[in-house]
């Protein structure tokens, strides 16, 4: 990870320990070293960063602080970060980035099905590593003050508690089902390509190969109960996005 080289900030860029934390970022990473660097470089960008080296501390910690963004590398002694988000990702409602050495798509596809919110390899940049926080956590406070509710058919959105109820029945969705879920509900009628989602949800463009917003909408249709084969709400758009189809 290119963390290391960039460190220090660069003549000109603003120090702003001393200001309020922006956001609580619990980094939960066994390389005592690039952990002691990723921590240093975000603190001077304004976040609160508490390391954890151990897999199975990370799930009580995470429980008992409740942080606003969980960091969790993949491997890691005690227990492996996939099943520390396996585990956490049912009570635990804010944004989780999956940082790991192993760049595999295999490997991110069983990040995102864990329950990740978004996966990097390593290398990175710090500063892609900055804006990548700094999306999640606008997508996981972007209903904050707002009062807005959808209604479509038996399905029904909070935007202000961020919950979704099917026929009266609470649906248990991650930050980023249903931000894409509010997302398509919100542009019913409209199709939405994987580019504007990518664009809106993760604030990049999408790559043209990757398999996450795809994915992401599989496991949405499984919570939402629309079959996947012969979809009734959520309709692939082939070789171009998605459409929240109108009752």
């Amino acid at each position: 990870m290119r963390v290391g080289r960039t460190a220090k900030a660069p003549s000109g860029e603003r120090d702003v320990r001393s200001t309020a934390p922006i956001a609580r970022v619990l980094l939960v990473e066994d390389d005592i070293k690039l952990s002691r660097l990723v921590q240093e470089f975000l603190q001077r960008h304004g976040f609160d960063v508490a390391i954890e080296g151990r897999g199975d501390r990370a799930i009580g910690r995470i429980a008992q602080e409740v942080p606003d963004l969980v960091i969790l590398d993949l491997m890691l002694p005690g227990m492996d970060g996939l099943e520390v988000c396996k585990q956490v990702r049912s009570t635990y409602k804010y944004p989780i980035l999956m940082l790991t050495a192993r760049g595999d798509e295999n490997d991110e596809l069983l990040g995102l099905e864990s329950g990740a919110d978004d996966y990097m390899s390593k290398p990175v940049s710090p500063q892609l590593l900055l804006a990548r926080i700094k999306t999640l956590l606008r997508r996981s406070r972007r209903f904050d003050n707002s009062n807005q509710h959808l209604h479509l058919g038996d399905i029904t959105l909070d935007a202000n508690r961020r919950t979704v109820h099917s026929s009266d029945r609470l649906l248990e969705l991650t930050t980023a089902e249903f931000d894409l879920l509010w997302l398509l509900a919100s542009h019913a009628g409209e199709i939405l390509t994987r580019d504007q989602i990518s664009h809106s949800l993760l604030g990049h463009e999408w790559d043209g190969a990757g398999r996450s917003i795809d994915l992401s909408v599989s496991r949405l249709r499984k919570k939402l109960g629309d079959d996947g084969k012969n979809p009734e709400r959520i309709r692939s758009i082939r070789g171009t996005g998605y459409l929240w189809v109108v009752d």
